[in-house]
């Protein structure tokens, strides 16, 4: 029986995922694009089946060591950032958690490179992107503060953590006219903006108020 089967017709179903759709757009998405990657994307897989039931409330749910797999709106809301309207080639994403975000962006990038520091996160992260045969995303358990060098430049950067500064590495992995999506802040104080690498520097703007774990240096 397939993961999605197991998990209960109810939770499946694409009007569930439709229905989810609709209210994004309610709430202000406006990329076509973004809002069918979210439509193809089974939440309820990412998700601990007791909280499945959940999946597609408009919420953040927790996922294990202190993290959450974002709320449907902010994922939308920072691909949306992200992509700008335009194709996107080769992206980074800081903070894996359960693979959610990865999986929507997999429908929107060519190639989609994820970094998690907490291992047993990554080895479910796989797991679910298994699941789903995933073929365009690569996953890393590593520092997400040094981002991968190894790869760059990438025409995308997205932080599923807050920061009061983005990392110098990151900055500079930055392809000319990419963009970072990320929130800026710590505690009750962040903000969701994007910063765009240009001829004369970095350009950055911000969007709207967030609430983000913190960005972590490390591994464990």
């Amino acid at each position: 029986m397939s993961l999605t089967k197991h998990r209960g017709i109810g939770m499946t179903s694409e009007r569930t995922r439709a229905r989810m759709v609709e209210r994004l757009r309610e709430q202000g998405i406006r990329d076509t694009s973004v809002l069918a990657a979210i439509g193809l994307v089974p939440r309820h897989i990412f998700v601990d089946e007791a909280l499945s039931i959940r999946a597609y409330e408009d919420t953040a749910l927790p996922i294990g060591f202190g993290q959450t797999i974002s709320n449907p709106y902010i994922v939308a809301r920072m691909s949306e950032v992200l992509r700008n309207g335009q194709d996107l080639q080769r992206v980074l994403e800081i903070g894996t958690g359960c693979g959610y975000q990865a999986a929507v962006l997999a429908k929107l990038a060519r190639e989609v490179y994820s970094i998690e520091r907490i291992a047993t996160l990554i080895g479910r992260a796989r797991r679910h992107i298994r699941a789903l045969r995933i073929g365009n995303i690569k996953l890393k358990h590593g520092d997400g503060n040094l981002g991968l060098e190894e790869v760059a430049p990438f025409d995308g950067i997205i932080l599923a953590a807050a920061t009061p500064q983005p990392p110098h590495a990151l900055l500079h992995q930055l392809a000319p006219g990419g963009r970072m999506v990320l929130p800026r802040g710590s505690g009750s104080e962040q903000r969701l903006v994007v910063i765009v690498r240009t001829e004369q520097g970095f350009e950055e703007s911000v969007l709207e108020m967030v609430h983000f774990v913190p960005l972590l240096p490390g591994v464990s």
